[in-house]
């Protein structure tokens, strides 16, 4: 008997029809997020999970005496809603997609670093709200970008792509904070190993951080009170990498001149006092969301999971 999944939200079709393939599968039509009752009988009841960054997979659905699951798999590459450490110690293959969706995500950070240096949500609420006047030589300026400093935190797969993309694109002059030198790469970059350093230094910081638990908060408040006030702030990683409280603060006060966010504390609420704000552009987590990247995601994530029950290596686990 083929093996059974359960798949947490609604998937690309190509990815449903090859899932259908080599699986039993069972499909949450409605789309809404399982509760922590459905997946304690999904752990219960499968053999394996197709979810997403919605479902939280803990300790206490991990650990469950008649836990039935063996591998989840996880369509994204955060994996921060994942007990890893309980899921070591449980027996539980936890696999990610990464690779696939980082051209993708790297032009949300491009849309983001044009847009709030070129007060794009400000101009063209103007013109929506018919308050544009006219061309004018000295009225809604923005910030040019070439010869910037963009300074990168987290030198990953996606921070290093940004960062080649701003050098080649717009001519960016970039720093990034590290533990050590990153090698080969393909563009010029100068390491900084303070990043408070890199804080004061940078025009334009884009946040790469990976989603462990050691980087919620990493960009605390007193840490922020480095970045210039003409200076802008990008975040394509994970919203608890910052002090969201403390960044709205520094906006209200104009004491940072602006941030594209991509990603927040506790999605989907978004606080009233940022989404209000003018200096700012917010994306609804869309870094990965084109039809191609999705598709390219799901298949890896169903590699994985037929890769496991056919007893071979696993591609991505983690």
């Amino acid at each position: 008997m083929k093996p059974k999944i359960i798949v947490t939200r609604n998937i690309p079709d190509e990815v449903e029809s090859t899932l259908k393939e080599y699986f039993r599968v069972s499909f949450n039509r409605e789309d809404k997020v399982f509760s922590k009752d459905i997946l304690m009988k999904a752990m219960e009841n499968a053999d394996g999970i197709l979810c997403t960054v919605t479902d939280n997979i803990t300790d206490e659905l991990l650990s469950l005496t008649n836990k039935k699951v063996k591998i989840i798999a996880n369509i994204g590459v955060g994996v921060d809603h994942i007990d890893l450490q309980s899921a070591k110690r449980n027996n539980v293959i936890i696999t990610n997609t990464p690779d696939v969706l980082t051209e993708a995500t790297v032009d949300v950070a491009t849309l983001l670093l044009l847009s709030v240096t070129r007060n794009a949500f400000l101009v063209e609420k103007m013109l929506r709200q018919g308050k544009w006047r006219g061309f004018s030589l000295t009225e809604n300026l923005g910030v040019d970008v070439r010869g910037k400093i963009l300074g990168i935190v987290g030198m990953g797969r996606i921070g290093k792509a940004f960062a080649k993309r701003a050098h080649e694109a717009f001519g960016m002059k970039v720093l990034y904070y590290n533990r050590s030198p990153v090698k080969g790469l393909p563009f010029e970059a100068s390491v900084r190993f303070d990043l408070d350093a890199l804080l004061e230094e940078s025009d334009v910081i884009s946040l790469h951080l990976s989603s462990d638990e050691g980087n919620k908060n990493f960009i605390s408040k007193s840490r922020m009170k480095k970045i210039r006030a003409s200076s802008f702030l990008i975040n394509t990683s994970r919203g608890d990498v910052i002090d969201q409280t403390a960044l709205i603060e520094l906006l209200e006060k104009k004491k940072i001149s602006g941030a594209g966010l991509d990603v927040f504390v506790n999605e989907p609420h978004v606080p009233h006092r940022l989404r209000h704000l003018s200096n700012v552009t917010l994306y609804p987590h869309i870094g990965s969301a084109t039809f191609e990247t999705r598709k390219k995601m799901g298949m890896l994530a169903v590699e994985n999971l037929i890769a496991f029950f056919n007893e071979k290596q696993v591609i991505n686990q983690l």
